[in-house]
């Protein structure tokens, strides 16, 4: 189990946050060429592989979940800050939203075609994350995919590097180093979107999105039996 401290931190940060967090980051994908093209390739590979539901976990105020349907998907958002998902739910009442924990989600085994997190592993202590990972596992069907965001750590021989966050401590991830830990949890790199920093950004940070697939059946495949093998697209 995540730790509690850690766990319940973060939640009444961001409850206390949400105003403010859902104003600045309404129109995040305006001005982010680049995340709307990887969100639109997840998109395509979930309806290739059946278009199941696909779940935003860690959907904050709802906006990225609202993209998802309008970029075909049935996707729904969970995310742990109860205030959070009441502006969720006021700004897209059309959407379906629920207060949950990425550490026991209150989802059947096997049943999304999608599993989305967006920055939504940052706040959980590094040994920690497993936990997170294999519901992300249990939930996805066979062939299922993971997009997985995060920020870069810069220094290769440590895998995980504390930052201040301005709601919560956060970590930021080795690529390399957590997509080894994607793999000992059952899922395998399909291909990752490097983002540098830009002048006008916040935090000098690379942003580092890493899609993944459950197998089908089976021991873990080869990545280039799943996908003709890893592509790394730098931006």
């Amino acid at each position: 189990m995540v730790e509690h401290d850690a766990f319940s931190a973060a939640r009444e940060a961001y409850d206390a946050a949400a105003p403010t967090y859902a104003q600045l980051f309404r129109d995040s994908l305006r001005d982010r060429p680049l995340d709307r093209a990887i969100l639109s390739a997840f998109a395509e590979v979930v309806r290739a592989g059946g278009d199941g539901q696909v779940a935003d976990l860690g959907c904050g105020p709802g906006h990225i979940t609202a993209h998802l349907e309008q970029l075909g998907l049935t996707a729904f958002g969970v995310d742990a800050s109860p205030a959070m998902i009441e502006l969720a739910r006021q700004g897209y009442p059309g959407v379906r939203f629920e207060v949950g924990s990425m550490a026991a989600l209150d989802i059947a085994d096997g049943v999304l075609g999608g599993v989305l997190s967006r920055w939504s592993i940052i706040h959980t202590p590094p040994r920690e994350l497993p936990v997170i990972l294999a519901e992300f596992h249990r939930v996805l069907a066979p062939g299922g995919h993971l997009l997985i965001g995060f920020s870069s750590s810069d220094d290769p021989s440590h895998p995980t590097q504390i930052f201040d966050h301005a709601v919560a401590p956060a970590y930021r991830w080795a690529p390399d180093h957590l997509a080894a830990v994607l793999r000992k949890s059952g899922l395998a790199e399909v291909g990752r979107m490097v983002r540098e920093p830009q002048p006008t950004d916040r935090r000098q940070f690379q942003e580092v999105q890493l899609l993944a697939r459950k197998p089908q059946a089976g021991p873990l495949a080869p990545d280039s039996a799943l996908s003709g093998g890893r592509s790394t697209f730098y931006a």
